[in-house]
């Protein structure tokens, strides 16, 4: 498995609520496929999402593959990966 850390700039807004900007986990398999992912929200709120857990109403598993080579600047391990996943 492989593991990325990415900042995303576009403040998101739900219900008239600014969650801000976010970073993304992400758990991707050799293809690029995502597995899990976090999102992590300036304002506190954390979206998580797996095979077990496709989506709910604020968003869902991306079932878009990443480019790796676009990726491998924002490597992260394992232990950090899931420090998220547990938190």
């Amino acid at each position: 498995m492989l593991y990325f850390r990415r900042y995303f700039y576009e403040p998101r807004i739900e219900k008239n609520e600014n969650w801000g900007s976010s970073i993304y986990y992400l758990e991707s398999n050799e293809d690029g496929e995502i597995i899990r992912q976090i999102e992590v929200y300036e304002n506190g709120k954390k979206l998580k999402y797996s095979e077990e857990f496709i989506g709910d109403e604020f968003g869902f598993l991306s079932d878009q593959k990443i480019d790796l080579i676009e990726f491998k600047d924002f490597t992260i391990t394992k232990k950090d990966f899931d420090e998220q996943w547990k938190g």
